[in-house]
């Protein structure tokens, strides 16, 4: 029996899992949770799984790590940990044959083509319900930052492809997203603003602040004082409840983030699908599939109708990253 070994690691938790290969299918065996800070490397992590949730089942000689970092030549030190990892060197301390270390955004282009129904949902079908199987993928997802990825696809599979296109210049549509714009780069201090500054998690407490401090009557608002790492989440809560400020706040969010996945969709003429991931897809996915997104979206003049062949979906599994990293493990040295 064929088993593979994937992780989704991050500075405060790290989730390892084992899979069984069936057919096509892959099967979890065995998955554990652990505390990054609590151990002093990665190896003495993997083999305390391989020797204890994992040791009742066939040792892998496989494995595929999603790290929250830049992977450059086989390695990656990790920024909120004193952890370096090193294909080769884990290879050797955990006894296995190969090692792939992805990054943890980039992972999921191997996983996207073999999702389960249960852990994506179709925010816009393609004409006629087909996606085109021999064309590029793309992802991108607002969660703490804005993170982006495109598969391409070749004779061996798709490959997968890191990107910064999140770093991109914010580009405003509207009156308004010039305002937030101009009031973000003297409010952060910044000579410019790029697209994540507005489209992610912390972006959209930054557009509620904005409107706290430019509407009038802001400073009574109910969430003017929430933190800044809770108001995100206050603010659709509130928006949500029927606050006119919040609901506002999220509209303009929204589109912002339609468009921007619009972007993408044209820089990577993505036929083969568009997927929106990230922390904030399973909690607004009422609010994805509206006109509020999908509209701005579309909106792409001349080339609109490029767009509009596009699928558009929507990531609802918290642990597809784990699931992403044992497709691509089964495909080394296959």
């Amino acid at each position: 029996m064929t088993t593979l070994l994937a992780g989704d690691i991050g500075g405060t938790k790290t989730l390892l899992g084992l899979y069984r290969v069936e057919g096509s299918a892959l099967v979890r065996c065995a998955a554990q949770r652990y505390v990054s800070a609590e151990w002093p490397d990665f190896s003495a992590l993997v083999n305390d799984f391989l020797g204890g949730e994992a040791s009742g089942f066939a040792r892998p000689e496989r494995a595929c790590f999603a790290i929250a970092g830049p992977v450059r030549q086989g390695r990656v030190k990790l920024t909120n940990l004193p952890w370096l990892l090193e294909e080769q060197q884990l290879a050797r301390d955990c006894q296995l044959k190969a090692v792939e270390l992805v990054n943890d955004f980039a992972v999921l282009i191997y996983g996207l083509p073999h999702l389960q129904p249960e852990q994506q949902t179709t925010l816009r079908a393609a004409p006629g319900g087909r996606p085109d199987p021999k064309a590029p993928i793309a992802i991108l997802g607002a969660g703490t930052g804005l993170g982006v990825a495109i598969g391409v696809p070749t004779a061996s599979g798709l490959q997968a492809m890191a990107s910064e296109a999140s770093h991109a210049e914010f580009a405003p549509c509207t009156e308004e997203q010039w305002q937030l714009k101009t009031w973000l780069m003297q409010e952060l201090g910044l000579p410019r603003l790029s697209i994540e500054r507005v489209v992610s998690g912390t972006g959209l407490g930054d557009v509620m602040r904005w409107r706290l401090a430019s509407h009038p009557d802001g400073h009574n608002h109910a969430l003017m004082g929430t933190t800044e790492t809770e108001l995100p989440a206050a603010t659709a809560t509130a928006a949500s409840a029927g606050d006119p400020l919040a609901r506002a706040a999220l509209d303009l969010w929204l589109a912002a983030y339609g468009s921007a996945a619009g972007d993408l969709a044209l820089q990577s003429l993505c036929y083969g699908g568009l997927w929106v991931g990230g922390g904030t897809a399973g909690k607004l996915l009422k609010e994805l599939q509206s006109e509020r997104f999908l509209g701005p979206f579309l909106n792409k003049g001349r080339l609109s109708s490029v767009v509009e062949q596009i699928p558009v979906h929507a990531l609802i599994d918290a642990e597809t990253g784990l699931f992403s990293a044992a497709c691509r493990a089964r495909l080394l040295n296959a």
